[in-house]
């Protein structure tokens, strides 16, 4: 296999939370100091499957930069595996939602096709870690590293992104799987407390909810123009732009769309038509289908508009199923009646240069009348989140995550994903009513600013590594 991918992490300066977090500030400059002075000497390493494409990955791109610029050496690699490890290792994450996946085994064999893809990047771990330093491993991809990175005198962090509230067979059985390679490590942290697996030693687990950097290109302030032009850049709208396609990259330059997209419409958007947006992976526990097939039942007659949107789905390493779903979704939007057809865009966004593509999916949701997350099931779904900082009204699925981050009925609406009639009655009741969709939307942005931005994670983990450090003393 290649080596590992050794990502570059800008240092983003904390004091632009200042003025947004006002006397909350000075919990921040606490927690900055405390972890500084415990990781003296010491990396702080990550390990993941992709760089591009994933909750994870958007994680790590939002909190890195403002922990290294809080004076923590710190370290992001990504493993770059076999095309038969990313079919397993989708197997294990469709499990732990509690759905069948490929429908494949884990069994011996897929110990053996398990261990031995991961043999390389264990030992490259082994030679990056040092004694005292401390190793967050995310998701099954990486479990298998924990054992090589403890030896190497680290303490070891797993940190599960997915989950089920109640598992069922499928679910229990991909966390035996994984249990065999994490004896190793020293802390796990899931993304709700609801998602601790059943005898772990609680005292070892931490229940930790991902964030959001207010300031990146996918959630920066944009104006109405420069939404116009972005969408009319990726050929969703087909108008003169009113100003230039542009954008503020994280290290302050300018930047500028300059991909289309991959679309997939009869007619562009017009600029006066009712929009509902999904943003998500291509991945059927996202619900598109279910969206499609609401669409058609119940918004036959009318002009809303629907735009399904998501990763150019090639480019998602760690996701081998992603180009199967995209055909099923373009399958069936062909199958539409032909009115129907005509008000459902679909789009592969570019991924090439990421703030690029955030900055296209922070113009999408900004367009967007309704913001739909429609998951089957979901670990978090931090795309709820960042609709709701740009005070867009939320209709999410009642599954994992997005029902921690909705208050039903005050700060969005949470329905049945598998119930279309009530997603349809959801999305009427914000499209029809502009003044209940202010109100959500603004009460979505304050529940943001409260529970979900990235910098006020920091004093929470400042917190959790001196659990940690336990765990780097001598026994």
């Amino acid at each position: 296999m290649a080596r590992p991918k050794f990502i570059a992490i800008p240092a983003h300066s904390l004091e632009r939370f200042e003025p947004l977090l006002g006397d909350d500030y000075a919990q921040v400059q606490a927690a900055a100091s405390a972890a500084r002075e415990l990781f003296r000497g010491r990396a702080m390493w990550h390990f993941n499957s992709t760089l591009r494409g994933g909750g994870v990955a958007e994680l790590l791109y939002t909190l890195l930069p403002y922990v290294r610029g809080a004076g923590i050496d710190t370290r992001w690699v990504v493993l770059r595996e076999s095309p038969e490890f990313f079919t397993l290792t989708k197997r294990i994450h469709n499990n732990l939602h509690g759905d069948p996946g490929d429908g494949g085994p884990l069994g011996e064999a897929e110990h053996a096709l398990y261990e031995g893809a991961l043999a390389a990047s264990a030992g490259h771990v082994a030679g990056l870690v040092r004694p005292g330093d401390v190793v967050f491993l995310h998701d099954p991809q990486t479990a298998g590293l924990a054992a090589q990175a403890k030896a190497a005198g680290a303490a070891v962090v797993w940190r599960c992104h997915v989950g089920v509230d109640e598992p069922n067979a499928l679910a229990l059985r991909a966390q035996d799987f994984l249990r065999h390679y994490l004896h190793a490590v020293d802390a796990i942290v899931f993304s709700r407390r609801q998602y601790v697996w059943q005898g772990l030693d609680h005292g070892r687990t931490w229940a930790m909810p991902p964030s959001l950097d207010p300031f990146s290109p996918k959630n920066q302030e944009m104006d109405s123009e420069t939404v116009e032009s972005i969408l009319t850049a990726i050929d969703v709208r087909d108008h003169s732009p009113p100003a230039a396609p542009v954008f503020t990259r994280a290290d302050g330059t300018p930047g500028r769309v300059e991909r289309s997209a991959e679309v997939l419409q009869e007619e562009r958007i017009p600029d006066e038509a009712k929009l509902v947006v999904q943003v998500s992976r291509w991945d059927r526990l996202k619900g598109h289908r279910e969206v499609l097939a609401c669409f058609e039942r119940f918004f036959a007659a009318g002009e809303l508009r629907l735009l399904l949107a998501g990763p150019a789905c090639k480019a998602v390493a760690d996701d081998p199923e992603g180009p199967a779903v995209w055909e099923e979704i373009r399958t069936a939007w062909r199958a539409l009646p032909e009115g129907v057809r005509r008000r459902v865009h679909l789009a592969n966004l570019p991924m090439t240069d990421l703030e690029e593509n955030g900055a296209i999916v922070n113009a999408i949701q900004r367009r967007a009348d309704v913001v739909v997350q429609n998951s089957l099931a979901e670990g978090f779904g931090l795309t709820v989140a960042e609709a709701m900082w740009k005070q867009r009204p939320v209709v999410g699925a009642r599954v994992g995550g997005i029902q921690d981050q909705i208050v039903d009925g005050a700060s969005g609406v949470l329905v049945d994903p598998r119930d279309g009639a009530e997603l349809a009655r959801a999305i009427d009741s914000i499209a029809t009513d502009p003044a209940r969709a202010a109100a959500l939307g603004k009460a979505a942005c304050e529940r943001v600013r409260d529970h979900y931005l990235c910098v006020t994670r920091l004093a929470e983990y400042a917190a959790r590594f001196a659990e940690v450090e336990r765990a780097l003393r001598p026994r």
